[in-house]
């Protein structure tokens, strides 16, 4: 199955110096690099492998060999003292004339990377975040089963609902016990559960810190710090609230989703198509499927928010495009194709340019106040060709 990121990466590689390949754990990126390097002078190393570790522990010895050839490090943020080293060998590499091509750098942790990265390889590499597989990428107009067993690639692909829960329930068990320990937090694994199962709960929902700490039975500082911590990750999306200049009082908040739905539903024990429409969350996890997708259809360097003003003006998902075109997004889980009349409130508001309703049939109608409704992969198809 090929990835939509492997093309930009790949063009990453012929003008940069490098690329720097994000993502959560088993989304992936091991594949996909190993697929890149397949057809390029490749070296690939795991910094989870004790004997490729004890390879750089002199770094420069052997990089230096490796001068002309790709150099894929997986899992780069557990050697954080390494990024200096890269600089040092791009540079030298440079001007023996290998300017582009030279290191994949993988890693599972955004701050963590970027706080050690950015500053040491500004210019010099590529960003992209790998998430879950998108719709399109499942070649697929029937997501029903990508939205209950999510997009994590051993999730998606297990043909056995009980066997993917399994698999995701294992997942959620490993980051707990294991991943998140890794990088030195203290949290207990019990309330880190709780937290995240009750972010399941609000999916989708406007962040209260102050009503999760209560449940937790913690202050609202370590509700932060744990919200932090599964953004930084790659699991949980924080949407910022569109801020805009049209005179209103609009929500500060932001809205806090579970990023792959997988997770969402193996949390709330949730393992067939039926327990998922009957289920309270089925609204608020087709939003956030939908989000998700939506946003990775998206060009690279689109901005993303809601709007939402304190009068109940809304729109569920606005886009600024690269070329400075505001898309507002309204997402129902219905057949019938018609918005409210807060979303008409604010379009007008924003004055956007695209006006879109996703929801859950396969015509494309068009509807009052420059509004179209369509299922999510027209929706999908708009944007990429955007």
């Amino acid at each position: 199955m090929k990835r939509t990121h492997r093309t930009s990466i790949e063009v990453a590689l012929d003008t940069h110096a490098g690329a720097v390949l994000l993502g959560p754990r088993q989304v992936g990126k091991t594949t996909l690099a190993q697929d890149i390097a397949e057809d390029r002078d490749a070296r690939y190393l795991d910094m989870e492998r004790v004997a490729d570790r004890r390879i750089l522990e002199e770094p420069d010895l052997y990089l230096d060999e490796q001068s002309g050839r790709l150099v894929v490090i997986d899992e780069v943020q557990l050697m954080p003292d390494l990024f200096k080293t890269l600089r040092g060998q791009i540079d030298r590499r440079r001007r023996r004339g290998h300017r582009t091509g030279q290191f994949l750098l993988l890693g599972s942790a955004t701050r963590t990377l970027l706080q050690q990265g950015a500053q040491s390889l500004a210019g010099r590499v590529s960003y992209h975040e790998l998430m879950p597989f998108t719709l399109p990428e499942t070649g697929t107009e029937a997501p029903s089963i990508l939205w209950l067993h999510g997009g994590f690639p051993e999730s998606f692909l297990t043909k056995s609902g009980k066997a993917s829960l399994r698999w995701r329930e294992d997942f959620i068990r490993t980051y707990l016990e294991r991943d998140i320990p890794s990088f030195g937090l203290r949290i207990p694994a019990e309330t880190l559960r709780r937290f995240w199962t009750m972010l399941a709960h609000e999916q989708g929902g406007i962040l209260n810190a102050a009503k999760l700490a209560a449940g937790l039975g913690v202050s609202g500082q370590s509700v932060v710090r744990y919200l932090d911590l599964l953004v930084d990750l790659m699991l949980v999306r924080r949407l910022p609230p569109w801020h805009s200049n049209v005179g209103k009082r609009l929500v500060k908040s932001p809205k806090v989703y579970i990023r792959d739905s997988g997770p969402t539903h193996a949390l709330l024990g949730i393992e067939t198509q039926e327990n998922l429409l009957g289920h309270p969350v089925a609204g608020g996890s087709w939003e956030s499927f939908c989000i998700e997708n939506l946003i990775a259809a998206a060009p690279r360097g689109t901005v993303s928010g809601f709007y939402r003003s304190s009068a109940g003006a809304e729109i569920d998902l606005v886009l600024n495009l690269p070329g400075g075109a505001l898309w507002a997004i309204e997402i129902k889980r219905t057949t019938s194709p018609k918005v409210t009349r807060g979303f008409h409130i604010a379009t007008e508001d924003l004055n956007a340019d695209e006006r879109i309703l996703v929801y859950a049939d396969n015509r494309d109608v068009p509807g009052k106040g420059g509004v179209r409704a369509m299922p999510l992969m027209k929706a999908l198809e708009r944007l990429a060709s955007a």
